[in-house]
Parts: structure tokens; sequence; C-alpha cells
């Protein structure tokens, strides 16, 4: 059973063309950026193009899955986070970051969701958890809006783990994005 929280942010299960590959953004985050972006956070795109954290409850592109740039040093670095405040060369940042709407996400809840919550919609909580030793976010999907509201993701089904029912007090479900920040937001019905 899913009782404990055990948060792993947003990770692609499965697209529905069997494709969940990232896309990469050439200067896709400013240099010296302040905040740093965990793997598995969902990230929107500022009016300069650059990915940025993104908010609960605002459109927002994706979910970041890394980056890579060469530093004041000369020595290029890879890694899955983004740590804030860092320099790079001029013109030598990739951002991967995955952006298609229809890749279904696992996430754990935090809170007991039942079966009903199918085709639901949830804000995203905890959006900026994380650890920065591992680079890892600890995002978790929030409480289901109400009906004719607008939330960051809909609920598609339950991740079919041994231990993970509806019920449990953090059960761990599929998502797909629904604020996107490239397509019109539908509302939950």
């Amino acid at each position: 059973m899913s009782a404990t929280s055990a948060p792993f942010g947003f990770r692609p299960a499965y697209h529905p063309t069997g494709l969940d590959r990232a896309t990469v953004l050439a200067n896709g985050i400013a240099s010296g950026y302040a905040t740093g972006i965990l793997k598995g956070q969902p990230v929107a795109l500022d009016t300069n193009g650059n990915i940025i954290i993104a908010t609960a409850g605002s459109a927002f592109i994706g979910v970041f899955a890394g980056v890579e740039y060469t530093d004041p040093s000369g020595r290029r670095q890879i890694n899955n986070q983004w740590p804030a405040n860092t320099a790079f060369q001029a013109g030598s940042c990739l951002a991967y970051f995955y952006q298609e709407q229809t890749i279904v996400y696992e996430v754990q809840s935090n809170a007991t969701l039942a079966q009903t919550s199918i085709g639901d919609q949830a804000n995203m909580a905890s959006a900026t958890a994380g650890s920065t030793t591992t680079g890892l976010s600890q995002a978790m999907l929030g409480t289901v809006v109400g009906a004719s509201s607008q939330g960051d993701f809909r609920i598609i089904d339950i991740a079919p783990y041994v231990d993970n029912a509806w019920g449990d007090p953090f059960v761990i479900v599929r998502v797909q994005i629904s604020r996107h920040q490239y397509t019109a937001n539908i509302v939950a019905i």
C-alpha cells in the first residue's frame, strides 16, 4: 500500500506513440538563473524563451530532464539538474525537457485519491521540493480541483505497481499535462 510519502517528481511513463523522448532547447536557461531546477520538475517558458520553474495554476511547457553547458573554465558539464546561479559560456547551454502534451507521467499524490478521480484535474504540489544532492524533484500531485475548474494535470489512471491502490494515502497515479503553454486549456467537466 502506498502509505509512505516518497515523492519522485513527474517521471515519464509512456507516450501513446511509444516515444517519450526529451526535447532540447539551445540556450534554454539564462546564464546565472538564480533558481535551481531539478529532474522531474514542471517547467515553463518565460517571455525570453528561457526555461524557468513552473508555478501551480499557471500554464507550463513540460517537465525538466537535464542540462549540459560549458562552464567558464571551459569544462563541459552534464547534469540532471540546473544548479542555481550557474554561469556558462555564451551559446553553450542545452536544456532538456519533455514538452509533448500527450506524454503520460507517473507521480505520487499528496492525498488519498479514489478511482472516481480518473478524468479529474489536479494542480501540482511541492513543485520546488527536491534534493540538490541527487538532482531529483519531489514534486507531487495536489488536491483534485472541482468540476468546471482548470488544473495543471489530468488524472489518467493508477500506476500498476504492487502495493499501490486507490484509496492509499499517497497513491501513485498516471497523469497528462492539462495546462500546457502550447495548447488551449480544457477545464474539467
